[in-house]
C-alpha cells in the first residue's frame, strides 16, 4: 500500500507543478495587479503552442485529481475486494 501512496503523491505532485506553471504562463495577467491570479481566464491563444499549452493545462488539472484518486482509491479498494474475494473462496 505504500508505493501506490507515493505514487499518487508522485502522480499529483507532477501533474500539480505542470499545472501550475502553465497557469502561471496563461492564467496570470498581471502579477502586480490586484486581480485573480491562476485561475483568471485564458486567453484565446494565437499560436498552435498556446493552443497545447491551454488544453495540456486543463489536462494537468484533471490528471493529477483522477491519477491521485485512482491510486489512493480505487486500486486499494481492488485489491482489498480481490483478497476478501480469494478468502471466501478459500
Amino acid at each position: 500500500m505504500a508505493d501506490e501512496f507515493a505514487k499518487g503523491l508522485a502522480v499529483f505532485m507532477g501533474a500539480g507543478l505542470a499545472w501550475l506553471t502553465l497557469a502561471g504562463w496563461y492564467r496570470t495577467p498581471s502579477f502586480e495587479g490586484s486581480g485573480i491570479q491562476l485561475v483568471a481566464e485564458a486567453p484565446e491563444p494565437s499560436t498552435i503552442y498556446g493552443t497545447i499549452g491551454i488544453v495540456l493545462m486543463d489536462v494537468m488539472a484533471w490528471f493529477a485529481v483522477i491519477g491521485a484518486l485512482t491510486f489512493w482509491v480505487v486500486i486499494p479498494l481492488f485489491e482489498q475486494a480481490r483478497a476478501s474475494s480469494e478468502e471466501r473462496g478459500s
